[in-house]
């Protein structure tokens, strides 16, 4: 049975234990293209491959976007 974990407002199934850049990933959100915060707090990028999503857990996913 799937665990449930807010990304962005939306409540979404998750097969845990997941990384969150697995998630990111079943997302179509490439790792490198966005901002986290996790449960409020931001996550750095160099931990985004490692650090584990628990059920529960409140996300907010920004995309990075280049321009001028």
């Amino acid at each position: 049975m799937a665990d449930r974990v807010i990304a962005n407002g939306r409540e979404l199934s998750v097969d845990l234990p997941t990384t969150l850049e697995a998630f990111l990933v079943a997302q179509d959100l490439p790792p490198r293209s966005v901002v986290v915060e996790l449960n409020g707090e931001a996550v750095a990028a160099s931990e985004i491959a490692t650090h584990e999503l628990h059920p529960g857990d409140q996300l907010e996913v920004v995309r990075v976007v280049a321009g001028g």
